[in-house]
């Protein structure tokens, strides 16, 4: 199963926000905006963070955490049978008070029509109650009503009339599954790795880290099938039985060593006052275990070291490395168990989350993109992955159901995010047009992070209008410029700007340069049109040229390579930006 949206209430900086949830998440947005807030209520929901006070919003008693999974498999349908809906999903909150601590409740799919609650059921166990009930041809025609053929003839009805039945979901108000603390790994298997943590600790054979499962694995299967780890193991024990005053049958061991027979007796002399004598016994050890404790990793990198003796970089993948290796291992695992014919007991999920803070770190740009679509395709498994992030290598439009913008504009409302989960493109000439801009401007990724973003026709207007505005003291570098190939591609971006909320100024040129034909100007009015239509008023504005850039540079000379030929002019000695080409980039910058 999979979580398919989140619900968080009075929990840090968020007041209250639901966000829907895709097998890749991608959380962005500026520092102390709530990011790290929504990966700890998740991590909470999952009893991997405690609740303390400072978790409580701004004064509040009360907080909680709502998340509904869905695509349950088999096995999950059974474990939480009476909390699946009709569409095999279920939904679970996790609340907490200042006074009564966390628990976990469930959404229970309860018909409006008593007759068909469960908490009724006691009372239609005689036949004149039920005289009248169109479930009357589900129960026995013979023979007494008991409680619980009257709940399989419930379950029959509703499942033959589902489309007639009025259900109301309502969250119970008892403990989820009766328990009063769900037992960790429930709802599946999380794995997080903060943005900074030793890779030794990953490493480490001992305690609950990747590797120490990885390996804990390989261990338990030799130790099951190698014969001759086998024969080490039954030798140790042996070995171990000539130790001992007695064999395991009960039988006196005439080998013990006699060493060991005059320490008991020299020790048991010093207790005789005591009327206590000793007998030391030796256990067999766990051989598993001896392997364990002796293992070390040595990373060969040319040098052979310990992981801690390596740079940052190389520390980072290699517990990705592990991650990925836990991953692929799970997932086998279960592709053997659902060809087992055992029949099915009630277990916790199989399923695993796996949350990434700042998965950027120490990693050079092409190792990011690397490790970004590596981590695509984990989330093309069982697994959901979530990013938090503020590197564009991580933001890719292909997935741009998957970019959450992370926003607070002020405490009192709280952290919100920003996601668009509708179609994007209408038609895929228009996607097909989009993504050929792509070849133009590769790094357009940043537009999601910036403050306000520049739309710009060409190469020309982003070379030369950054270089004009730090002359005037009024560049910005939390705005992003966006080269968008041609002033037909820009209302395509201001859709995904208005979608996502994001600020911004479309610059385009007004195209009536003197000595172009009517319907060369029809044209350009056209463009000019199709800008100003999708401009929202709230995010967005227009500068316009009057004819285009170089016209109002002051260039006269018309010339291939323009953009080169337009710094060139305006690096010039004695160039002097007009009043009226500051007042536009002013106008841009604002």
């Amino acid at each position: 199963m999979k979580i398919s949206s989140v619900e968080i209430h009075n929990w840090r900086s968020i007041v209250h926000d639901k966000i829907d949830f895709n097998d890749l998440m991608i959380f962005i947005g500026q520092n102390n905006h709530g990011k790290s807030n929504i990966q700890n209520a998740i991590l909470f929901f999952f009893g991997e963070l405690n609740v303390s006070e400072q978790d409580y919003n701004n004064g509040s008693t009360d907080l909680w955490v709502e998340i509904e999974f869905s695509g349950l498999n088999t096995q999950e349908r059974l474990t939480f049978q009476k909390y699946v809906t009709v569409d095999k999903r279920i939904k679970v909150r996790k609340s907490a008070t200042k006074t009564e601590g966390a628990k976990y409740s469930g959404y229970l799919e309860n018909p409006a029509l008593e007759w068909l609650q469960e908490a009724h059921f006691s009372e239609y166990t005689n036949r004149e109650a039920v005289v009248e009930l169109p479930i009357t041809e589900y129960l026995p025609a013979t023979g007494r009503i008991t409680k619980e053929t009257y709940a399989t003839a419930v379950s029959r009805y509703i499942e033959g009339n589902i489309s007639e039945i009025v259900f109301r979901y309502e969250l119970e108000t008892s403990n989820f599954l009766g328990a009063k603390n769900v037992a960790k790994g429930s709802f599946g298997d999380v794995y997080f790795i903060p943005s900074i943590k030793k890779a030794s600790e990953e490493l480490t054979p001992r305690g609950n880290s990747v590797f120490a499962q990885l390996y804990a694995r390989v261990i338990q299967k030799m130790s099951e099938s190698n014969e001759t780890f086998i024969q080490a193991k039954q030798k140790i024990k042996e070995l171990t039985e000539i130790l001992n005053k007695q064999k395991t049958d009960g039988s006196i061991n005439t080998e013990r060593p006699a060493d060991l027979s005059s320490l008991e007796t020299l020790i048991g002399r010093e207790l005789e006052s005591w009327n206590t004598t000793i007998d030391i016994q030796i256990g067999p050890p766990n051989v598993d275990d001896i392997f364990k404790l002796g293992a070390t990793v040595i990373v060969d990198d040319g040098i052979k070291t310990e992981i801690d003796r390596k740079g940052h970089g190389l520390q980072r993948a290699l517990i990705f490395a592990l991650i990925k290796a836990w991953s692929n291992l799970i997932h086998q695992n279960e592709e053997l168990s659902s060809d087992s014919t055992e029949p099915l007991r009630r277990a916790g999920s199989n399923s695993s989350y796996f949350i990434f803070e700042e998965p950027e770190l120490f990693l050079h740009p092409q190792a990011q993109r690397e490790l970004f679509h590596s981590l695509v395709d984990l989330s093309k498994t069982e697994s959901q992955v979530i990013l938090c992030t503020h590197s564009s290598s991580f933001v890719d439009l292909d997935f741009y159901k998957s970019i959450c913008i992370v926003k607070k504009d002020s405490v009192e409302s709280g952290t919100k995010v920003l996601q668009f989960n509708d179609e994007l493109f209408t038609e895929l000439e228009e996607k097909k047009k989009f993504n050929l801009s792509y070849w133009i401007n590769p790094d357009r990724s940043e537009l999601f992070f910036a403050k306000k973003v520049i739309l710009l026709e060409g190469a020309t207007d982003k070379s030369v209008l950054p270089l004009l505005a730090k002359r005037l003291n009024s560049f910005k570098y939390d705005y992003t410029l966006i080269d968008c190939g041609s002033k037909d591609n820009i209302p395509q971006y201001i859709r995904l700007l208005n979608n996502f909320k994001i600020n911004y100024v479309a610059v385009y040129d007004k195209d009536h340069q003197a000595g172009k034909g009517q319907q060369a100007i029809e044209c350009a009015n056209n463009s000019s049109t199709a800008i100003e239509n999708v401009i929202l008023s709230s995010l967005g504005s227009s500068v316009i040229f009057e004819n285009d850039i170089e016209e109002e540079l002051g260039m006269t000379e018309k010339a291939t390579n323009k953009a080169y030929r337009a710094i060139s002019f305006v690096l010039q000695e004695g160039y002097e930006i007009s009043d009226n080409m500051k007042l536009k980039i002013q106008a841009i910058y604002e």
